[in-house]
């Protein structure tokens, strides 16, 4: 499916076009601070329906350049129940923006300042577990670190009409450290 149409069926509100290159910043150690205060607004709202929130994504590996966009993990007991989780987040700033029903049943919920995505997903799903392995290979493997950012360079040097096709054409790099990874999960 093109991406423009997946976009059209899992978005809520108007799609944001882009079309230009991806900024991607270089590390940024404030990051981890900037997950804290995100980690602390969530919890505060949310309570004990977070059964798991963690900092994913480039910005939360170390060394590795990044869109200065702060990517969040949040296991639920169950996405499809939105009512449970979005509107204490809406009432703090965030705002539902992809819903697909398709894919692990993910949420995307856009947070206020500082910027970030937060990843719903529910109790049991394996791309909680893939986004953690990912996330840990990296900071552990430096080659596969090293790998990883200059193809996302390359990448970001193009124009991109949407931010999703970016991260679309990440995906061939992904599969292959992942089956690395996974294959040498101990």
């Amino acid at each position: 499916m093109k991406t423009e149409e997946r976009l059209r069926r899992v978005t809520l509100g108007s799609r944001e076009t882009h079309n230009d290159t991806i900024y991607l910043a270089e590390f940024d150690p404030g990051w981890a601070l900037d997950f804290a205060k995100l980690k602390r607004e969530i919890s505060g709202a949310l309570g004990e329906k977070v059964l798991l929130l963690e900092h994913v994504g480039s910005t939360s590996i170390q060394g590795l350049a990044a869109k200065p966009i702060i990517d969040l993990l949040l296991m639920v007991e169950d996405s499809r129940i939105e009512q449970d989780y979005v509107p204490p987040l809406e009432n703090i700033g965030y705002v539902l923006r992809i819903r697909e029903t398709d894919w692990h049943e993910h949420r995307l919920l856009k947070t206020p300042q500082p910027f970030g995505n937060l990843h719903v997903f529910s109790r049991g799903c394996e791309e909680v577990e893939r986004m953690i392995l990912f996330r840990d290979w990296l900071e552990a493997n430096p080659e596969d670190r090293i790998l990883y950012e200059k193809e996302k360079r390359r990448l970001a040097a193009k124009k991109w009409k949407y931010t999703q096709e970016y991260a679309d054409a990440k995906s061939e790099i992904v599969t292959k450290i992942m089956e690395c990874a996974t294959q040498n999960q101990t």
